[in-house]
């Protein structure tokens, strides 16, 4: 079997990204209206339809999900990506197999533990009446993940990547020398999406004059540059872990500036200063949006709370409603809606 085509050598030093002014994030004066107009507001780009790839749920019927969208977002809502506790994935599959009614469910992801996977997954994978795909936890690199890690890309299916590690230069690089080596000898080599990266862990106290030279800034920079050049890498768009909930989104038409409404600037604000360097690295094609945070944060976050400030934050930085319907509907429904008819087959570690 041929092997896939390999990425381009990762080069140390990465081409520069632009650096942004901070008035990039900020709206101009009102002297500067006419030169340069404001760009779109939030309210005029939305998203015709929505399929939120990440519902974390207890149940099959993703029950909290579905109360904390409210009407705006359940309105749009087409589909969505479900993970269940591990033990309750089969019972969930063979109900929804039994089902007679029409579900919004696209894709069940299946945990799996990268250094051992169970080979009892392959069976529940084949067994699925709706696409599945599989999702680990990387915390360090080891013969055993790259082993692990082949496996799973050997099942022919979407694999998330929950990154709870501080990606150092040198754990950076290792997490790449991993993707390389589990993708060769696959001859098609499946999405690979990466989540607790955008935003990243971040300290909220750090003034955002700060940020914008800071070390960790400029190190993020840096690894979305790197990580953009594996094609088939695609990054998860999800509540950040920043130690603090999600702010609730203001009423519309509502006339008080509440500490809520200046929380909700502020995160915005932050996560636009994200945004640039994945957009400008990534593209709007390899950007998915999902509502629930990664497994690591201990911060709660509402569904409607989140969608609204995303998707604010993605419009405030003037992009088009192709953009704003790719990274809300149609980058997942390619990566997570098109069950695989064959899936090549590795070696189990």
């Amino acid at each position: 079997m041929a092997s896939a085509p390999q990425p381009p050598r990762l080069r140390k030093n990465p081409r520069d990204l632009p650096k942004l002014p901070l008035s990039a994030f900020t709206p101009p004066n009102s002297g500067t209206l006419e030169r340069f107009p404001l760009p779109p507001s939030p309210s005029t780009l939305q998203p015709a339809q929505v399929i939120d790839a990440n519902v974390i749920s207890q149940d099959l019927n993703y029950s909290k999900w579905k109360k904390e969208a409210g009407q705006v977002l359940g309105n749009k809502i087409r589909g969505v990506v479900l993970a269940l506790p591990g033990a309750e994935i089969e019972a969930a599959l063979k109900e929804l197999k039994a089902s007679s009614k029409e579900s919004q469910i696209i894709s069940f992801i299946v945990p799996f533990a990268i250094e051992k996977p169970d080979p009892a997954i392959e069976a529940l994978l084949s067994s699925s009446a709706v696409p599945t795909s599989l999702s680990t936890v990387f915390s360090k690199s080891s013969p055993e993940a790259v082993e692990g890690l082949k496996w799973a890309l050997g099942r022919g299916v979407p694999v998330d990547i929950d990154i709870q590690a501080t990606l150092s230069d040198s754990l950076l690089e290792a997490f790449e020398d991993m993707i390389t080596n589990a993708s060769t000898g696959i001859e098609s080599v499946p999405p690979v999406i990466l989540s607790n990266i955008l935003p990243p862990p971040h300290d909220l106290d750090l003034p955002i004059v700060r940020l914008m030279n800071h070390p960790t800034y400029l190190a993020f920079q840096s690894q979305v540059a790197n990580l953009s050049l594996f094609p088939n890498v695609y990054i998860k768009f999800l509540p950040p872990s920043w130690d603090a909930p999600t702010p609730q989104t203001p009423l519309p038409g509502s006339p008080i500036e509440s500490v809520d409404t200046q929380q909700s600037k502020e995160w915005k604000r932050r996560i636009k200063m994200y945004l640039g360097p994945v957009m400008e690295a990534f593209g709007y094609q390899r950007i998915i949006f999902g509502s629930s945070p990664s497994l690591s944060s201990r911060s709660p976050s509402n569904v409607g709370d989140w969608y609204e400030i995303a998707r604010e934050s993605l419009t405030e930085l003037g992009i088009e409603q192709d953009f704003v319907d790719a990274v809300f509907f149609g980058n997942a429904e390619k990566v997570y809606g098109k069950k695989q008819e064959e899936k090549p087959q590795e070696e189990k570690p």
